[in-house]
């Protein structure tokens, strides 16, 4: 559709953009990255015929640019600028019927029939028929962008220019206005070239993006090629992470602020509290979690952490809701805390704390194992759920990366099933050695201060003590279970 060959552009002889070269499919959204003066505009400006070529050619459905007249162009290319504060006192209606310019002939170019139906058409399509009567000036920013949308879609183009079309609006005119476009490129096959700011929105919508750096092509490729740390890092010199959006197959990218250096201390038992209905360790700063917590699962960032002990008869249709009350009750915000529940008899909690090497985990365990199972036989017969379970809290003085996260979860399950089968802990229906509970649940939290850990298996320091930890916890968990128990 578009087709751009070593092109060069810029102002009074001055390149700002250099020996460009891509192609633009029939239907793609297409996206083009870069900090401030690496030649969006610019490029944008060229795409459009307002800005003459030093070198190269742009060729649009096979033929140079060039050879459209402004009207002709206007045929086949829509422009949507960026949103300006002022506007015209135009009725929205109206405005829009100016996309249709193009289509019409004669002196006079009076609207048609046709010229109605397709403004009413993409009135409805942007959602701006009901304030068509009404004028610019009274709408709201993004109210305005789909108006000049609406006027861009009137003109039928094949293909849709935009200059940060999401510019100065708020988080749902973003969203709704990209979903707009988006659509069209699926149903209508309109193809679109937009200049973005924000990497997570071009992300999310584009097929390709063509990430510029000092006016030349740094990387065009698609999203989760082109969002890797080390190009972004590269080309916008800040600190990012990138990480996969929780939804979405596409990466999302987060800036990595300075951290404060000055809270180190060492998680251990200092922090931890037992009380009669519950063990609370309360970190001294936030810590990163992954956990199968009632509350807070998955991964976050959490300072709170809770094991509630419930009766043994515990049933709650609606178990976090009463989570979030109890934490509420206890003066702790739910969005700041790791909840889970057991049954036992709070004073079988074990913990302690394991180093080497200058680092070290802090290990809590809660082990009731009168429901204990094997997992690889748990599809012969129907489970109770009680809540009588082993809950592991694993606490690393650490900086983890997320495969370490995982591989810190594998080594903490190895160690408890390893516990399980040391203490001879078996499986009451089939007679086999148990591997956990129905209902087991398990933390891993992080400091994320000090060197990084790329890894935590267990050959490597940090899975070494996780490894220690939790096995040699466990088994004393088990033992004072058993040993109350009897």
């Amino acid at each position: 559709m578009i087709a751009v060959n070593s092109v060069s552009v810029g102002y009074n002889n001055h390149k700002i953009v250099a020996d460009m070269n891509f192609y633009v499919n029939q239907g793609e959204f297409f996206g083009i990255l870069g900090p401030n003066g690496s030649g969006k505009t610019t490029l944008l400006k060229a795409l459009t015929g307002l800005l003459p070529l030093m070198d190269g050619t742009i060729e649009l459905k096979g033929r140079p640019l060039t050879q459209y007249s402004s009207k002709e162009l206007a045929k086949h290319v829509a422009v949507l600028p960026q949103i300006s504060t002022e506007t015209f006192s135009y009725e929205v209606k109206e405005t829009v019927m100016l996309g249709r310019y193009a289509h019409q002939k004669g002196f006079l170019k009076g609207a048609t029939d046709r010229d109605v139906e397709i403004v009413d058409k993409v009135m409805d399509q942007t959602g701006i028929s009901s304030f068509q009567d009404r004028f610019l000036h009274e709408l709201s920013g993004g109210e305005r962008q789909r108006v000049f949308l609406a006027q861009a879609l009137a003109q039928e183009p094949q293909i849709l220019l935009l200059d940060e079309p999401t510019n100065h609006l708020d988080l749902s005119y973003q969203k709704s206005l990209l979903d707009l476009i988006k659509a069209q490129t699926i149903e209508e096959k309109l193809t679109v070239v937009s200049i973005f700011h924000d990497l997570n929105l071009a992300s999310l919508y584009c097929d390709r993006l063509l990430l510029l750096d000092h006016g030349r092509t740094k990387l065009l490729h698609h999203p989760e090629e082109v969002l890797k740390e080390e190009h972004i890092e590269e080309v916008y010199h800040t600190k990012v992470q990138k990480q996969a959006h929780p939804l979405v197959a596409k990466p999302q990218m987060v800036i990595v602020p300075e951290g404060n250096e000055s809270e180190n201390a060492i998680l251990d038992e200092s922090y931890l509290i037992l009380g009669e209905e519950c063990i609370h360790f309360s970190s001294p700063y936030p810590l990163k979690c992954m956990s199968s917590g009632i509350i807070g699962a998955g991964i976050g960032w959490y300072t709170h952490f809770i094991n509630r002990r419930v009766p043994g008869d515990y049933d709650c249709s609606d178990y976090q809701e009463d989570m979030r009350k109890y934490l509420v009750q206890k003066g702790l915000d739910p969005t700041l805390t790791v909840g889970m529940m057991t049954a036992l008899d709070l004073t079988n909690m074990v913990c302690d704390r394991f180093e080497t090497e200058g680092k070290s985990v802090f290990v809590v365990v809660t082990a009731g194992v009168g429901n204990a199972m094997d997992v690889s036989t748990s599809y012969q017969y129907e489970m109770d759920t009680k809540p009588g379970t082993i809950n592991t809290w694993v606490f690393i003085n650490g900086n983890l990366s997320d495969e370490a996260y995982i591989e810190a979860l594998v080594t903490s399950t190895e160690a408890k099933v390893r516990a399980l089968h040391d203490m001879n802990v078996r499986d009451r229906r089939t007679g086999n050695l148990a591997t956990g509970t129905p209902t087991d649940s398990i933390l891993i939290a992080s400091s994320q201060k000090g060197d990084h850990e790329p890894f935590a298996g267990p050959i490597t320091s940090i899975g070494k003590l996780i490894g220690r930890g939790v096995y040699e916890v466990t088994k004393k968990a088990i033992a004072r279970y058993l040993e109350k128990k009897d």
